[in-house]
């Protein structure tokens, strides 16, 4: 897209992804100036004429959420002061996605206040991947377009080579997600039902499928501890699994995960370089998305890049 009639610019959470989605469409990344005063407070200046253009912004709220999420209101309104025609937020993972709904009394609803504070700053649209939860869509007055990594995982699984794969769902939340992957590799299906105790500790009670001498996927849209995966990994093996995979959109894990033999991640958000990388294969995401925006720019169907197979 030598002469595309879009311009991409980069927020400081991911840069690496924002450059390999430029490259996906044949851009460059536009030029702007991020930095701190010294107070701590950011700064943010377009170095370019963005007047009339459909801009599309790249920024993954992770990692630290509360700085780059300010940090992305920040520079949408400083396109749209500078007369951007429209504003696209690409935020490969959407930050206080699981707080969505209140679950118990005097919480809050961060997905809904997040969406609140990007149509306040003047987004005109969001495309995301692997929402937490697909309600989260409702949350917005605009059109948002949620992406799916399963088209790569199911590459990279199929890969691998296993031996009679079964595709299982670490706890009920993740079973539609499982059940699509199962149905993207043609693999058989199981779920494990668990509770959680607390924010970092993990409860399993059953193994529902047949795991014996077979090789296990473990599907997840976000990993943090590692607790959900590490739990599920020991029921699978205690039924008799003979290795034992996973998959997972958004690794916001700091240390190496236990219990899996392999692990496959997408590079939603950056990987500390601090982990253990020897069990960890990255996929890109990165085509995925300049697809997605070259369809917006086009006018084309974003959806029909997902069709699930019959």
């Amino acid at each position: 897209m030598t002469d595309a009639p879009l311009m991409l610019f980069s927020g400081t959470s991911h840069p690496a992804l924002s450059e390999e989605i430029a490259k996906s469409l044949d851009v460059k990344l536009g030029s702007s100036q991020i930095e701190l005063f010294p107070d701590g407070e950011i700064g943010v200046h377009i170095l370019e004429n963005v007047r009339g253009r459909d801009v599309f912004v790249v920024q993954s709220v992770a990692r630290k959420p509360n700085f780059y999420l300010m940090e992305l209101l920040i520079l949408i309104d400083a396109l749209k002061r500078a007369s951007a025609r429209n504003i696209v937020a690409v935020i490969p993972y959407y930050g206080y996605a699981r707080q969505d709904r209140k679950d118990k009394g005097r919480v809050p609803i961060t997905a809904k206040l997040v969406a609140n504070l990007l149509e306040t700053a003047g987004v005109s649209r969001l495309v995301t991947m692997d929402l937490h939860s697909e309600q989260i869509q409702g949350f917005f007055d605009i059109p948002v377009d949620n992406l799916y990594a399963r088209t790569i995982f199911a590459d990279g699984i199929q890969k691998l080579g296993l031996k009679d794969p079964v595709v299982c769902a670490p706890d009920v939340g993740s079973a539609k997600l499982a059940r699509i992957m199962a149905t993207e590799i043609s693999a058989s299906f199981a779920i494990v039902d668990k509770q959680r105790m607390n924010a970092k500790d993990v409860e399993v009670y059953a193994l529902i499928g047949d795991v014996q001498g077979r090789d296990v996927i473990l599907v997840d849209d976000i990993c943090s501890t590692g607790g959900t995966l590490k739990e599920a990994s020991k029921a699978a093996k205690k039924a008799g699994a003979s290795r034992v995979f996973a998959a997972v959109t958004h690794p916001l894990f700091d240390e190496k995960l236990e219990g899996v033999d392999h692990l496959l991640v997408a590079n939603t958000v950056p990987l500390p370089n601090e982990i253990d990388h020897s069990h960890v294969e990255v996929l890109s995401v990165a085509g995925v998305f300049g697809k997605a925006i070259e369809r917006i720019v086009n006018n084309e169907s974003v959806s029909s890049l997902f069709r699930p197979k019959a």
